[in-house]
C-alpha cells in the first residue's frame, strides 16, 4: 500500500464498531494518525471542533444525525475536507454531498488502495479549492481598492478644481512621497473628505478646499 506524502490528522467516524477498528488500524500502516472516532453525528461534531483534523472520513448513515450534516457544522467554524463513506447509493443523501468541503466518496466495503486514492483525491481537491477561495479573496478585495481610488480621485478632483488625469497623477506622486500603496491613500482622502464634510456641515463652517489642495500641492511640487 503507498501511503500519503504527508501525515495527516483523521478523525473517523462510522456506527459500526468494526469500521472504526478497521480505520484505526490501517489509517497508521499509511502514515496518518487517527485522532479520534466517532459512533454518531454528534460525537463527531465535538470531536472535530476540539481536535481540528486535517481530514474528517465519516459514514454518512448514523444516530442521531448523519455524517453530512455534521460535517457542515463543524465546516461552520473552520474548513476541513471531508470524505464520505456509504453503504448505499442513495439518491437523497448523496444529492446533498456536493457541499464545497465533501471531496470524496467512498462505498463500502472500503478497500485500502480505494481508501489511499479517496484520502489523495480529497487533499488535492481541497488544496485547489482554498486556492480558488484566495484567487476569488484577492479579486473582490482588487475590486473594492480600484472603487476606493476611483473615489479618492473624483474627491481631488472636486476638491482642487483639477481634471481625471491631473487627479491621478497627484494621487500616485503622494503614495510615492509618503511611501504608501495607492490604496493607503485612497483610503486618508476618503478620511479627509468625511472630516470636512462634517466641518462644513457644522455651525461653524470652515474653509476647507484650500486646505486639501495646499497639501496635495505641496506633494507635487
Amino acid at each position: 500500500m503507498n501511503a500519503s506524502p504527508r501525515s495527516l490528522r483523521i478523525i473517523a467516524a462510522d456506527d459500526e464498531r468494526d469500521m472504526r477498528q478497521f480505520f484505526q488500524e490501517i489509517l497508521p500502516h499509511l502514515g496518518h494518525e487517527v485522532v479520534a472516532v466517532a459512533g454518531n453525528g454528534k460525537d463527531l461534531i465535538e470531536r472535530g471542533r476540539v481536535l481540528k483534523p486535517d481530514l474528517i472520513i465519516t459514514d454518512i448513515k448514523m444516530p442521531d444525525m448523519d455524517g453530512i450534516t455534521a460535517s457542515i457544522a463543524i465546516n461552520e467554524e473552520q474548513e476541513i475536507p471531508v470524505v464520505l463513506v456509504t453503504a448505499h447509493q442513495e439518491a437523497d443523501f448523496l444529492s446533498r454531498a456536493g457541499t464545497d468541503h465533501i471531496m470524496a466518496l467512498l462505498t463500502k466495503p472500503v478497500k485500502p488502495a480505494d481508501l489511499v486514492a479517496a484520502i489523495s483525491l480529497a487533499m488535492l481537491r481541497f488544496e485547489q479549492f482554498k486556492s480558488v477561495r484566495r484567487e476569488a479573496a484577492d479579486l473582490r478585495q482588487a475590486l473594492e481598492d480600484r472603487k476606493m481610488i476611483e473615489r479618492a480621485k473624483g474627491i481631488v478632483m472636486r476638491r482642487i478644481r483639477v481634471d481625471e488625469q491631473d487627479g491621478f497623477r497627484r494621487l500616485r506622486k503622494l503614495a510615492s512621497t509618503r511611501n504608501l500603496k495607492l490604496v493607503q491613500v485612497a483610503r486618508m482622502i476618503l478620511s479627509a473628505e468625511e472630516v470636512f464634510t462634517a466641518l462644513e456641515e457644522s455651525d461653524k463652517p470652515i474653509k476647507t478646499k484650500g486646505i486639501l489642495r495646499e497639501h496635495l500641492n505641496e506633494e507635487v511640487e
